[in-house]
């Protein structure tokens, strides 16, 4: 291998996972993150002197994470602590009522058949299977490929037979194929809502995509201390092969020789400009973010850029420490608008907030089995000592809120009036639900924030919207323009969600490892 390292750049999971790979195998690695811990998105903040998750919620798909623990002869299970939620969801309607689903099929189909008739169990039974139908077929050749084609979708159906083109739905919407397998307009939107997991509309987003119901319903694992604490616990596996991590640093810029990258600058706090050799470069940062030219030039003729109206969705969000009272909360929750073609109307047509939002509420301290949830510990000695030293009261919890909200910061940026209303209408949805929530502190995040993490996304959390039959072909690859610049992370090929995002790592460095080999 070389003598100079391969930077890897950000510390979310797919560049976590890419510096786990990279060095098992023998590379020195360096990631360079800008915040002052590892995970990306999964973070915590403290809201009062309490510390609340305020980016993904559970782990799906943990036969990744343990697949990576397992290549360098460790257990998942002995670096942090999951619990298995036999609940997927709790959903709450205009009407005032109440569905919970599963990971079993036929108790969720009980379920299904108390809250809307047998015909809709059955229709629901039919779905489950066609959905878990889609992810048999579109495993291998698009999920877990470097690069998806139809070529290889083709080559994947002479072995399931040429029928199973059909199994993946993506002539269709989402929201049609949702239509014609449920009479209910309650169900519609229930399963409708899995197209925001990659920040999509179910009304433009191809019936493949629903598949996540299924991969949500293989499985849904609590992590104690969140999904941070996941993620501090990749970035200790790669600190045990060697890899080291420059945090509260920012990459401005790569210097090329000969149509390579062999170096890259970096600004912290310390040091205001530093120059670190290169032999390869993996970006685990928003395609959007490197067309804008914000890790310089050379990055930004590198990608292909993404116009605000393929951008994802972005969110209001609230970090709450708050008493709640007249809605029994699981961990999982959602509070559905009452006309949910309205709320896609305003955030992809018009960009703007809905009038009334469905609502996604992760009560932190429950589980299905009411179970205690421990709280995520902060990044420094000084905020763990103050968050273990003003613990909640008796009957205050810890809640991460979502509202869908248009990625438009960098264009037309939320006005404190338009937050102040968002709140306004999501403290609505949830009392029409029942549920009354006195806040004792709380931490706001809008669209802005966002933009200012990932800048030029407008605060897209997803990269690109799902839209269109052809989604899964036109997403950013890990390959790039220039021979040893590779990208991981969400907003490139698998997609959105931390068990993809750590897909796109491996391959990422699987690629910069063969690039080292030919060099």
């Amino acid at each position: 291998m070389p003598k100079a390292p391969v930077i890897v750049i950000g510390a979310g999971f797919g560049g976590l996972c890419a510096a786990v790979e990279l060095a098992r195998q023998g590379a020195c690695v360096v990631v360079v993150e800008q915040s002052a811990g590892p995970g990306g998105k999964a973070q915590s903040v403290l809201v009062g002197h309490t510390p609340i998750n305020v980016g993904p919620t559970v782990l799906t798909m943990r036969g990744v994470f343990d697949s990576l623990f397992e290549s360098v002869g460790k257990h998942l299970d002995d670096a942090v602590n999951l619990h298995a939620s036999s609940l997927v969801a709790r959903h709450a309607f205009a009407d005032g009522s109440r569905l919970d689903l599963f990971t079993d099929i036929e108790r969720s189909a009980h379920a299904v058949a108390a809250f809307a008739g047998e015909r809709e169990a059955e229709n629901y039974r039919r779905f489950a299977a066609h959905g878990a139908a889609i992810l048999a077929t579109v495993r291998r050749p698009f999920l877990e490929s470097e690069r998806p084609s139809v070529t290889q979708l083709l080559s994947q159906a002479s072995h399931l037979g040429f029928r199973s083109l059909g199994t993946i739905d993506a002539h269709r919407t989402m929201w049609k194929a949702i239509c014609a397998s449920f009479r209910d307009a309650r169900l519609r939107a229930l399963f409708a809502r899995y197209a925001t997991y990659v920040g999509s509309s179910p009304f433009q987003a191809p019936a493949t995509l629903n598949l996540i119901a299924e991969v949500e319903r293989e499985g849904v694992s609590i992590v104690d201390g969140g999904m941070s604490a996941l993620a501090r616990a990749v970035a200790d596996l790669a600190v045990s092969l060697g890899v080291t991590f420059r945090f509260n640093a920012r990459v401005t810029g790569m210097i090329e020789s000969a149509g390579r990258i062999n170096r890259v600058t970096i600004e912290s706090h310390s040091q205001p400009s530093e120059t670190l050799e290169a032999c390869a470069v993996i970006a685990n940062a928003d395609v959007a973010t490197l067309a804008g030219g914000h890790l310089g030039d050379l990055a930004r003729h590198a990608v292909s850029p993404i116009t605000p109206t393929r951008r994802s969705l972005s969110a209001v969000t609230w970090a709450i420490v708050g008493r709640v009272e007249g809605f029994d909360l699981a961990y999982h929750n959602v509070f559905f608008s009452n006309d949910y073609p309205a709320e896609y109307d305003a955030l992809f047509g018009t960009y703007t907030l809905a009038n009334d939002s469905t609502v996604y509420v992760c009560a932190q301290d429950r589980t299905d089995d009411s179970a205690r949830v421990a709280a995520p510990p902060m990044g420094t000695r000084e905020s763990l000592a103050a968050s273990q030293s003003a613990p909640l009261s008796p009957r205050d919890e810890r809640l991460f809120i979502i509202v869908n909200a248009p990625a438009r910061a960098d264009l037309s940026p939320l006005s404190d009036r338009d937050v102040e209303r968002c709140e306004r209408t999501m403290m609505a949805r949830l009392a029409q639900a029942g549920l009354r929530l006195t806040i004792s502190a709380k931490h706001v995040m809008t669209p802005s924030y966002y933009e200012t993490a990932a800048p030029s996304t407008g605060g897209a959390i997803y990269g690109e919207a799902a839209h269109g039959p052809m989604a899964a072909l036109t997403r950013a690859q890990a390959r790039t323009k220039i021979p040893n610049l590779f990208l991981a992370g969400g907003s490139v090929h698998p997609g959105p969600g931390v068990p993809m995002a750590a897909m796109s790592g491996k391959t990422a460095a699987q690629l910069t490892l063969q690039y080292l080999r030919s060099m």
